[in-house]
């Protein structure tokens, strides 16, 4: 905007004389009234822009500069229909939105003219197929998530719904969703909101989520009830209990949820009164150390029966997992599983500096955990579930690679019931109905529509993932390892996956034998009795 002064306020000018002219010309022609107040009003505008102290660039450029605050506010799109490639991933590329849309929508999903990816690229990942592939005609893959200690293990889809919250999602999303899940036999994270009257009327199986709000399951004053524990985890609808440590998108803050955005079924889901600030803490107050922690599940554990119970967590300081693991040696207590989540995941708003700096990305965060598990000697009690942006069949396959047992994912179940990633998630304004509280936004989703749209999207995602493992010359996505995937390093130079994210010997820590990794390091500092550091590497 490098105008003059008369040039910036020509408009501002223009705008009161037109109404004077339309004022004087109204005694001899009435339809001038209407210049009068179209012009009127712009001069109005244009007042309360001089006088105003807020905005420099209204003060300097009245009326006109309002169009700046109107293209900056539809920038998103204007960035997303307009300006990315297909490829961009801002967050999730136009070509990862489309095969989702096409698969909730059951249409056809294939691609004409070859690959649009640059394959010489640094970056570029595929998998290496069998000169004699299979044919798997049944892709409702399962998983068994229940170690030793467990009396009601849960057959798992591998490819879940993972946790969004009601007041997160609309009343709509969570009926869709549960709904689906039901009807697809596959299972529905709850998020740390609770269970809501909209996941019990979906009916679809739930893995509750229990933060350090203890939504559901709480005392007056925010401290973990065992009593509401038990009787909310006795619900046949719930097959899972999932204690979240961190989260992708902002692991080690806590968050507020304003009295004013409080409603009365929110308030019944989360087991808070209405009218005062919603507090989630950034830690836990059940537990103070690793050894705590083991007992909290064993409580949990002992107070749902024998259902499943696991945590979840972005990995952080590397040492910290350390710790738990060796606590679980000590107690003999084990989760029944455990979910990484990458930093790349997450569905609501976070602080910037979290979201792009903070917690480990996935690949890392989940090799780091399937190794520490094998040098401890409790992979094989412990099922791992991964998330963070698997919406693709490949995806999916190159986290079984790394060593997860199952997938979840939530912005691919968002895309699913119409979420068009007008990242307007924190507004209440969401444009399509997903993740918003106001009613008249919400009913644009249509539960009966979007919940087939679930369906569909989970059955042809695993359908795809059933033809790649096939081409791979295998019978289960369990039969993914890391020599499976294939890496470009650089522009030329191309490495396998057992070659950076390698498996690392059964027992290696118990035996302290040495690895390039840094492992053993870690795990001499680590203290089942306390969080806190012993030495310098985390």
């Amino acid at each position: 905007m490098g105008l003059g002064s008369l040039e910036r306020f020509s408009f501002f000018i223009g705008s009161i004389a037109l109404t004077l002219v339309a004022l004087a010309l109204a005694a001899v022609h009435p339809w001038a009234w209407v210049g009068a107040g179209v012009f009127g009003t712009l001069a109005a505008i244009g007042v309360h822009d001089v006088l105003q102290t807020r905005h420099a660039i209204l003060r300097n450029y009245p009326i006109l500069g309002h169009m700046r605050f109107m293209f900056e506010g539809i920038r998103p799109e204007i960035r997303q229909y307009l300006i990315e490639s297909d490829h961009d991933e801002l967050p999730f590329s136009r070509d990862d939105r489309s095969i989702v849309y096409q698969r909730a929508k059951g249409v056809e999903d294939k691609r004409p003219f070859g690959t649009r990816a640059r394959v010489y690229e640094a970056g570029y990942e595929w998998l290496t197929h069998s000169i004699q592939p299979k044919h798997i005609a049944n892709t409702d893959f399962r998983v068994t998530i229940g170690g030793p200690d467990c009396t009601q293990p849960y057959d798992a889809s591998i490819y879940n719904i993972s946790a969004m919250s009601f007041g997160s999602l609309s009343a709509n999303a969570i009926l869709a969703l549960s709904k689906g899940a039901k009807a697809g036999g596959f299972a529905h994270d709850t998020g740390e909101g609770g269970i809501s009257r909209y996941h019990r009327e979906g009916g679809g199986d739930l893995i509750w989520e229990i933060a350090s709000g203890y939504f559901g399951c709480r005392t007056s004053d925010g401290r973990f009830d065992p009593d509401r524990f038990a009787e909310q985890a006795a619900d046949p609808q719930v097959k899972m209990i999932e204690v979240k440590l961190s989260q992708g998108a902002k692991p080690g803050h806590g968050g507020m949820l304003p009295a004013a955005k409080i409603t009365p079924e929110i308030a019944e889901a989360r087991g808070i009164p209405m009218g005062v600030d919603c507090i989630s803490p950034p830690g836990h107050s059940a537990f103070s150390t690793p050894l705590d922690f083991m007992e909290f599940i064993a409580k949990l554990r002992d107070l749902s029966r024998g259902k499943p119970v696991g945590f979840k967590l972005c990995i952080g300081h590397r040492r910290e997992f350390m710790c738990m693991v060796k606590a679980m040696l000590e107690t003999g207590v084990t989760p029944d599983f455990i979910v990484v989540d990458g930093k790349e995941g997450g569905t609501g708003a976070a602080p910037l500096e979290f979201a792009n700096h903070m917690g480990m990305p996935l690949v890392e965060g989940l090799t780091f955990t399937h190794n520490t598990l094998r040098g401890a000697g409790l992979r094989d009690r412990i099922r791992l579930g991964a998330s963070g942006k698997l919406i693709t069949a490949f995806d999916i396959a190159k986290a079984f690679a790394l060593g997860a047992d199952w997938a979840n994912s939530a912005r691919g179940f968002m895309f699913s019931i119409g979420c068009i990633q007008a990242q307007a998630c924190h507004t209440n304004h969401c444009p399509v109905g997903v993740s918003t509280q106001d009613p008249l936004r919400a009913r644009a989703l249509v539960v009966t529509d979007k919940t087939q749209r679930v369906v569909n999207f989970h059955k042809n995602t695993l359908k795809a993932l059933g033809e790649l493992t096939g081409a791979a010359g295998l019978e289960h996505p369990s039969g993914f390892l890391p020599y499976h995937l294939i890496m470009r390093e650089t522009d030329r130079d191309m490495v396998t996956g057992d070659e950076v994210y390698p498996y690392l010997p059964e027992g290696f820590l118990l035996r302290e034998e040495q690895d390039r990794f840094g492992y053993l390091l870690r795990w001499k500092r680590a203290d089942p009795s306390s969080f806190a550091p012993k030495g310098a590497y985390v």
